[in-house]
This record gives C-alpha cells, structure tokens and sequence, in this order.
C-alpha cells in the first residue's frame, strides 16, 4: 500500500443472499480494496459472520493492516437490523432472527467498534454522504430491482423507524386498490407495478398478446421469455417500436404515482433512483420528472425534489456500511 494513502481506515461489509462484499475505505470512505465470497445462506450464522471476518482479516492483511489498524466495521445486512443494539431482528433469505451480529463479529476479530444497519437503508446512506446526494439535508434513495427497496436519510442519520427497517420497504404502498398480486402477500403494492421484475412482467405480457394476435413487432422478436429483461422493453422503444413505447409510458407512470407519494410525505431535497433500470437514465428520468412535477402537492413551489440517478452503483452497500459511525 502507498505511504500516502490516509491511515484512518474502516471497513465496510454488505452481506448479501448470494454474496459477501468486503470494503476497505479511507476516512472520506474511497474503498482502496474490496474483495467477495459466496455467502451460502442456508448456513448457520456464526458460519457466515466467520466468513465475513476472515475475509476482512484476508484484505487487511494484503494492505498490511491489522484490525487495530481500523477505527470500526460497519455490516449492511438485509431484513429488520437494529442498529441499536447490533441485532438482526429478521432476515427474510437469510437464517437470522434476533441474531446478535455486532457482538458475534468481534468475538471473530478484535475490533472495538462494530454497526450494522439494513442495506437499503445503508446504500441510502452512501448516496447521501459521498453520491448522487451529497449535501442534501433530506434525501431518499429508491432502488429499481427484483423488488423496489430504498432508504431515508435526514442531516446524515438514517431514518430507520420503531422496528428498524422503515424506508427500506417503500414498495410495499398500495398504489393501485385490490391491484396485481405482491410477493407480500398484499394486492396493488408500488412494487407489483413499477420494480425491474414488475416491467419485465408487463413485457411479456404484451409479448403474448402481440404474438397471439398474429402483430408483429421488434418485442416478439426474443420470443424465449428468459431472453426478455427490463431493458428489452427499453430497446425496442428506443428502435421505433410503438408497442414497446405504450409498456414504457405505462410503467413509468407507475412509477411515477409512487415516487409522488414519497414526495408528497418526505418532501426530500433529493431524490436518487438505483438499480439496473436506473441505467435508462434521460429516458427514464425526463418523461419521469415531467408527471412527478406536473403531480405532486407542491407543484407551485418554487423548490421542487430534485430526481437524479444514483451513482454509487453495486459499492453503495460498502460505502453505506462503512459510513454507519456513532
């Protein structure tokens, strides 16, 4: 490691279903190396926390550092975390229920200073300290992926709620009465119309339609439905296709109805959206801001929520943990 590189180092974990992503950052949270392993999930969870601190030991040790080296750990895990006491309260894919992690991660490395926080509600952090929202008292962070998860953060603190993981499940708002079933058991949520797995639905839907219907069009063309992703959609509109262009007007109206919801309660100087869809950038963000402006409750004002794009991409649940200081 280079002498010039800032002694003040942390390190940041974002435990996953499928993977564990290790981050060694700097004191203005810059990761300087970061490396992964599979996580498997249906382990007990004193294995997976010992695989987490080994690999953090393994980073370490490669930038010649050793775990007094760092000021603190932070873990961005999914489901119900209480920051508070250090404690995974419910993990949805993985096998946690009021797990102390914190606690059990020092017990396998000596580190003073241990946080954890959910990792929606973490990568919410990231975009708010160093990303797309820096500097921003209020901002949200909304992630466009299998579900729609995302984050609130107030004057640099997570808004996480009395149960820990508020903010982190905003797709679960009902946008369309008795609508499309959710994975959550209820019927119309946000995140039944407007997450990535939610546009590719639609896709093949009128995929379907079009072929049984004799129509031709640039859609029918992937024919295997495991050929067809959010992004098919996207391309066919942008190649002339009308069909595809009615599947993206009405998805991101969708996802407008939500984002207008969360305006309209948290009224957040910035708004960043993530996730694979957030890769669409002007072509999802301009007809988006243009009905979020047009709808919300404060359209006559002269401050409006900002929408950008995130920035900080897969890092953001490192750099969000790493950020997670007292």
């Amino acid at each position: 490691m280079s002498d010039t590189i800032k002694k003040n180092f942390c390190v940041g974990i974002d435990l996953g279903g499928t993977n564990i992503a290790v981050g060694l950052c700097d004191e203005d949270l810059e990761i300087l190396d970061k490396d992964s392993v599979p996580t498997w999930a249906k382990r007990p969870p004193e294995q997976i926390v010992s695989d987490m601190a080994h690999l953090t030991e393994k980073i370490l040790a490669r930038n010649g550092l050793t775990a007094q080296d760092i000021s603190h750990v932070g873990i961005a895990a999914p489901g119900s975390v209480n920051g508070r006491t250090g404690t995974i309260e419910y993990a949805n894919n993985l096998p946690f229920l009021d797990f102390p992690i914190c606690k059990v991660f020092r017990s396998c490395l000596p580190v003073d200073r241990v946080y954890a926080a959910n990792d929606a509600n973490a990568a919410a952090l990231a975009e708010a300290v160093v990303g797309a929202a820096k500097g921003a008292p209020v901002s949200m962070l909304i992630t466009l992926g299998t579900g729609i998860g995302g984050g609130i953060v107030m004057n640099g603190k997570i808004y996480d709620g009395s149960v820990n993981c508020a903010g982190a499940e905003l797709g679960h708002t009902v946008i369309v009465s008795r609508g499309r079933q959710c994975s959550c058991g209820r019927r119309g949520c946000w995140e039944a119309y407007a997450s990535a797995t939610a546009l590719a639905t639609m896709t093949r839907e009128k995929i379907f339609e079009l072929q049984t219907k004799g129509i031709p069009s640039l859609l029918t063309d992937k024919g295997d439905d495991k050929a067809v992703s959010a992004r098919t959609v996207f391309d066919a509109m942008r190649a002339g296709d009308r069909y595809a262009k009615e599947i993206v007007d009405e998805y991101i109206f969708y996802l407008a109805e939500g984002i207008t919801n969360m305006i309209n309660i948290f009224q957040p100087d910035i708004l960043s959206l993530g996730g694979g869809i957030s890769n669409e950038r002007a072509y999802l963000t301009d007809p988006l801001t243009a009905i979020v402006e047009r709808d919300q409750y404060t359209r006559k004002n002269a401050k409006k929520t900002r929408i950008v794009i995130a920035q900080l991409g897969n890092d953001a649940g490192i750099i969000g943990a790493a950020a997670l200081v007292e």
